[in-house]
């Protein structure tokens, strides 16, 4: 039987989602929780990547049942309890439920939702999981150029170089600055199909030098046809950054 993972992380403790040697992932952390408490080699395969410092809100992630008994309700919660006893504090399982044995964390996955906090007056209690940016920011112009990046689009320019995928091309439907409580607080959302490599902390980075006057709004169109990434901003920080959400054509909850 197949069960998908909710999983929600602080990535600052971690080499990003993805196993890799040397370094401690957050895959590997709940690897290593997993095959613990079930005795035996247990893999588990993650809607994406994420990178170093970066955190999930929700990441999904599937796992095989490595019996041929069915777990019941009551083995679902005790590991659960246990998974999450070794796991915490920064790593956290919220569910655990069963799905088809076909079905994908990754490959099914028909939209990904990223977050990034920003806060523009000094605070120490939200610094760790925000950015703290310029007071002067023009919100409305990042919201501009925030527009011309939805479609479907090659985003090459906002590609991390040498990566290992076939394609550039992404489709997004939603890329906007939304305030929170107060006047100094906003976050960035943008979701799409896929993303590249260190794709969205690119797109924040060309947003924040159009609220710096560096250019206007328009020249984000100009950013994307240059298929260049040297022609786009500079690559944000990743604390705080997060995977917000991840849809899927069934329940996973």
């Amino acid at each position: 039987m197949r069960f998908f993972l909710n999983i929600s992380f602080r990535g600052l403790s971690y080499h990003g989602w993805q196993r890799q040697p040397g370094d401690m992932s957050v895959q590997q952390k709940l690897e290593e929780a997993l095959s613990t408490v079930l005795k035996c080699p247990v893999a588990i395969t993650g809607a994406g990547r994420t990178d170093t410092g970066v955190n999930a809100r929700c990441m999904p992630a599937h796992f095989d049942w490595p019996t041929s008994v069915e777990p019941s309700s009551a083995d679902l919660s005790n590991l659960l309890k246990a998974v999450n006893a070794i796991c915490r504090p920064d790593i956290v399982v919220n569910t655990i439920v069963p799905v088809a044995d076909d079905a994908h964390a990754r490959f099914d996955a028909t939209s990904r939702t990223y977050r990034y906090f920003v806060h523009t007056q000094p605070d120490p209690f939200v610094y760790p999981l925000s950015w703290q940016a310029p007071p002067s920011l023009d919100f409305d112009a990042m919201n501009k150029a925030a527009q011309l990046l939805l479609g479907r689009k090659d985003f090459t320019s906002f590609s991390k170089l040498h990566t290992d995928v076939k394609t550039n091309i992404c489709t997004v439907t939603d890329a906007r600055w939304v305030k929170m409580d107060g006047e100094s607080r906003w976050y960035f959302q943008i979701s799409a199909d896929r993303f590249l490599r260190n794709m969205v902390r690119a797109v924040v980075g060309t947003l924040v030098d159009v609220g710096r006057g560096k250019y206007p709004p328009e020249h984000v169109l100009d950013i994307l046809n240059a298929m260049d990434r040297c022609a786009a901003g500079t690559s944000m920080p990743a604390h705080p950054l997060f995977l917000w959400d991840v849809v899927y054509p069934y329940p996973i909850s």
